[in-house]
């Protein structure tokens, strides 16, 4: 079966810099609903578009294609006092960036000293190229209530009676006032 719109992808990935220096390689495939559902990033989709199974490449996808140049704008340094403790670095906020448009920005916690805190809003990815090594492993027709929802369902996808779950959920998003 080929890759096209309303299919189930499975991809076994490695993801890396520009430099070739690894990031992640996936421990399991990714598995998403291909077809403009936003579950991938638009160049992997495009890239893999009418390939079937066995079908591997490289692809480079630049920050405007991923997540982004790095704004600095988005970085911001708090008052310790205003946030709960204990505080940990990697610990995310919900919070609104200055100036930004009221629109909510996820701040990961980057950096604690002894009163201050440096909260980040960018992607940790922001102002990067990266390098996919994608590797095409399934490929099934997708079915009509993973279409409905816009996302997979079942091993490697999605589970609904798991959404409302704290279990491995460390870093619970706060929102910063």
């Amino acid at each position: 079966m080929k890759i096209a719109k309303d299919t189930v992808v499975t991809v076994n990935y490695k993801l890396s810099d520009a430099q070739n220096n690894l990031i992640e390689e996936g421990v399991q495939p990714m598995v998403y609903l291909h077809g403009g559902y936003e579950n991938t990033l638009p160049k992997i989709e495009e890239e893999l578009d009418g390939k079937e199974v066995g079908y591997s490449s490289t692809i480079q996808v630049e920050p405007d294609d991923a997540f982004g140049d790095y704004e600095p704008e988005l970085v911001k340094v708090e008052e310790r006092a205003r946030l709960p403790e204990p505080i940990e670095v990697g610990m995310q906020f919900e919070g609104v960036a200055e100036g930004g448009d009221d629109e909510p920005v996820i701040f990961t916690v980057t950096e604690i000293a002894e009163d201050k805190v440096v909260l980040d809003g960018n992607h940790p990815l922001a102002g990067m190229a990266l390098r996919f090594d994608l590797s095409v492993i399934d490929v099934r027709a997708a079915t009509a209530e993973e279409i409905q929802h816009g996302h997979v369902h079942g091993a490697g996808g999605h589970h609904h009676e798991m959404d409302d779950s704290d279990e491995g959920d460390h870093f619970r998003s706060q929102p910063l006032q």
